[in-house]
């Protein structure tokens, strides 16, 4: 009898700790895969925000300012905030993915997760976007406010959180959340379910064996994900981006909608959409090569 306890008990220790490992492996990967994204994304984020906030009228001319303002380095203006929360966000996000399909697989009777439909993926990662808004909407906050604010404003992440908090308290750094989920949710389904297909369709004309992974699959997959992303979810990125690129004054979704429609119609809603879609392509085929090969990287060596 204490025998079968014990090694109930194993069993069940075993169990745990392949729970945690995986857990860890996940957040692991997706901070690798994050680091790639935003050191590729970011010069076409900022040109995106820049065009989304009203600053300048063209790509060509948000590019030349930031040129003869700040030189090629003002490309990586507020790159911190992103750098520092990108481990946690993509961390998160790629573990809530994770989580995310141990949760339908469940819902339908412990399926195994390489057999799930579009549905089965997408709803999977629409849950991932839950927890990756906590961290995301103050990480985004801080560099929507960084890249679009003038020149007496604060120029480092600890000085503009201060005045952030100072200004508007904890709520205001939080400022966003409900757009940032509104964003995240369809968008990391849509991110996940193109990812997945597109992986499995391209390794497959790829002539890559079981098991091998094909780098040309999955830079295009992780491309594709991004432009189909960006593509459906970004009139609700302008909102965000309105919603949060003041330090001080408080503005509602409904606020931001009736605003950017009324200055611009529904052509207002897309401003910097070619930068994002620029980004987007090698930002997440770097995202999702820095992923896979992390975890290829824990399949052989752990």
């Amino acid at each position: 009898m204490a025998d079968t306890q014990d090694t109930a008990l194993e069993d069940t220790i075993t169990t745990k700790d392949s729970v945690l490992v995986s857990n860890l492996k996940s957040i692991t990967a997706g901070g690798v895969g994050g680091v790639a994204a935003v050191l590729t994304g970011h010069p076409f984020d900022l040109v995106k925000v820049r065009l989304q906030s009203g600053q300048f009228p063209t790509m060509s001319s948000a590019v030349k300012n930031i040129i003869s303002t700040s030189g090629i380095t003002g490309f990586y203006r507020g790159v911190v905030p992103p750098l520092l929360g990108v481990t946690p966000m993509f961390a998160v996000s790629f573990w809530g993915y994770d989580m995310g399909k141990r949760i339908v697989s469940s819902y339908y009777s412990g399926q195994d997760t390489t057999t799930f439909s579009t549905a089965q993926i997408s709803s999977a990662g629409f849950i991932s976007a839950i927890p990756t808004t906590l961290v995301a909407a103050p990480m985004e906050r801080v560099k929507i406010v960084l890249q679009t604010q003038d020149a007496n404003a604060p120029k480092s992440t600890i000085g503009a959180v201060k005045r952030i908090l100072a200004d508007g308290g904890l709520s205001s750094l939080f400022r966003g959340s409900l757009a940032t989920l509104a964003r995240d949710g369809p968008g990391s389904a849509i991110y996940f379910a193109v990812y997945e297909v597109a992986k499995r369709e391209l390794t497959k004309l790829s002539g890559a064996k079981d098991g091998e992974l094909s780098l040309l699959a999955i830079s295009t997959a992780g491309g594709l994900a991004g432009i189909g992303m960006w593509t459906v979810v970004f009139p609700v990125d302008t909102i965000k981006t309105r919603m949060t690129n003041t330090i001080s004054e408080k503005i509602s979704m409904g606020q931001a909608i009736k605003s950017i429609y009324a200055k611009g119609g529904i052509n207002g809603f897309f401003p910097g959409i070619g930068p994002a879609l620029l980004r987007s392509f090698p930002a997440n085929a770097a995202t999702f090569v820095g992923v896979e090969l992390t975890h290829q990287f824990f399949k052989n060596y752990t």
